[in-house]
């Protein structure tokens, strides 16, 4: 049986009696705008991403959860590799809290995941759980930093931005300070050097964070401070990668005479920016640009692709996938 027909077969399941519905998998728009227009004002929207080793009545079983506690899936999407054992998903649903308190909806997923050695099985509900917390790491290049500061400010970005640190310090006039001194944002200045990176510093300022984010941080984070830090780290890098590794991309991109300039946000490892990726964009460019307007557009898609990697994290969009790849829904 094709995974089509079996992913239509699994959304028929018999609950009370009743058949559910079938529904098609198709990329759904982010909640907060579309789903406000659909949802009655008691319902809250959820989130529920899933991997396990791949079984027949994944989807049914999925969708007996939720809708036995009153839920209704909006949207699905689901992802089986070819000739490998496993499973992906990522559900939009929604649901009455007053039906399906938020306590009760962690133990039926842990229920499911436990059901089917769930290796990840996260729900959230952006109504209800707390901002993602994070830390932004940035060196003297502003152009990111102050691009994810305001998208925090306007709420484009569902994060909590606990500290920014750098290795270049700022003065007290400048817009960044002046920026985060207005909305009480710490701002953490620990010169670096090829012998101290600070890194039990910046492990001790980021301690109660969800994840760190490297916005142009010039600096190479040790083996060492990964695995103490032991949670995600987000950075972004001017190029397709794995071309043009290092310091000074664009130079080497302009030098090397390309015609198409790209950003790469992916997760940081051991492997100087070999990391899974997570977002990549791309803008053509002609032997017109100088150095200077062949930087300004390779800023632009910098920050462009970062937000959209951060944003696309916090909306449980991104899962590993094999060893050096992603799954992005």
């Amino acid at each position: 049986m094709n995974l089509l027909r079996r992913i239509c077969t699994e959304l028929s399941p018999q609950v009370n009696g009743k058949t559910l519905t079938k529904r098609t998998f198709k990329s759904p728009k982010f909640p907060e705008e579309s789903l406000e227009e659909t949802a009655s004002p008691c319902l809250l929207h959820g989130i529920h991403v899933f991997h396990c080793p791949d079984e027949v009545g994944i989807v049914a079983k999925l969708s007996d959860c939720i809708a036995s506690r009153g839920g209704n899936i909006l949207s699905a999407d689901v992802f089986v590799p070819e000739k490998e054992n496993v499973f992906y998903s990522r559900s939009e649903f929604v649901f009455d809290p007053a039906k399906w308190p938020r306590m009760q909806m962690d133990e039926d997923f842990l229920k499911l995941g436990n059901m089917f050695n769930a290796i990840r099985s996260v729900v959230r509900v952006p109504k209800l759980d707390p901002k993602y917390k994070i830390a932004v790491l940035a060196s003297k290049q502003d152009h990111c930093l102050v691009d994810l500061l305001h998208g925090w400010q306007d709420r484009k970005l569902p994060v909590n931005i606990t500290a920014v640190i750098s290795n270049h310090e700022r003065g007290l006039n400048t817009h960044v300070i002046r920026f985060l001194e207005r909305h009480g944002i710490p701002y953490h200045h620990l010169q670096t050097t090829q012998e101290d990176k600070r890194e039990e510093e910046i492990l001790s300022l980021a301690k109660d964070t969800d994840f760190l984010v490297l916005a142009r941080y010039m600096q190479v984070l040790s083996g060492n401070f990964l695995k103490s830090y032991g949670k995600d780290v987000i950075n972004i890098h001017h190029g397709l990668l794995p071309s043009f590794k290092g310091g000074n991309p664009s130079k080497q991109a302009f030098d090397a005479g390309v015609k198409l300039i790209g950003a790469t946000a992916h997760f940081v490892t051991e492997q100087l920016d070999e990391g899974p990726i997570i977002e990549q964009m791309v803008e053509r460019v002609s032997h017109r640009e100088n150095l200077r307007s062949f930087v300004r557009k390779s800023e632009d898609l910098e920050k462009q692709c970062l937000a959209k990697a951060i944003k696309s994290y916090c909306e449980l969009r991104v899962l590993p996938f094999e060893k050096n790849k992603t799954v992005v829904f």
